[in-house]
């Protein structure tokens, strides 16, 4: 066993892990942040989206030993501290875009490094940028407009699927 430590959601944390261990497991068993989901352990489906050092990763696909000293950041950090959802968050709640919510929080954080690279994306973006998150519910459209909407766009341009 190991110790790690790393700054989660804006709090120092640290944890004895083993080597293998992957930063989905370290996040979800070693911290209880549940809201980061496995769904395929195979860099597949994206449920797994965290924020390290501002970059989005799946963590299944990184150990948690190469967080050592990184800032990450996972859904349970998104909201406010008194809960009131984020901007992308609220845009996902109002324009319908989950179902089943399993594949969500992958899906808000990866629309979060897009917004934050490219704070206006066309709905082709989009879609190319979430081409590493599976959704097997909403078919995507009401996806992309709750990412158009949280960056001030007009979501009516969208043709209806």
């Amino acid at each position: 066993m190991t110790k790690v430590a790393m700054t989660v959601n804006g709090k120092p944390v640290t944890g004895e892990v083993e080597g293998r261990t992957l930063l989905s497991s370290f996040l979800r068993e070693g911290l209880g942040l549940t809201g980061t989901h496995v769904g395929c352990d195979t860099s597949q489906c994206g449920a797994c989206v965290v924020h390290v050092d501002g970059v989005a990763v799946k963590s299944c696909t990184m150990l948690a030993l190469e967080a050592e000293g990184a800032e990450v950041a996972t859904i349970e950090g998104q909201a406010a501290p008194d809960g009131t959802l984020n901007t992308i968050q609220q845009a996902f709640q109002d324009h319908h875009g989950l179902q089943c919510g399993f594949c969500t929080p992958g899906m808000v954080m990866s629309a979060a490094a897009l917004l934050k690279d490219n704070p206006k994306p066309t709905e082709a973006e989009i879609r190319h940028y979430l081409e590493g998150n599976l959704c097997r519910c909403t078919g995507y459209h009401n996806i992309v407009k709750a990412i158009m909407a949280a960056s001030g766009q007009d979501v009516s341009v969208l043709a209806a699927e």
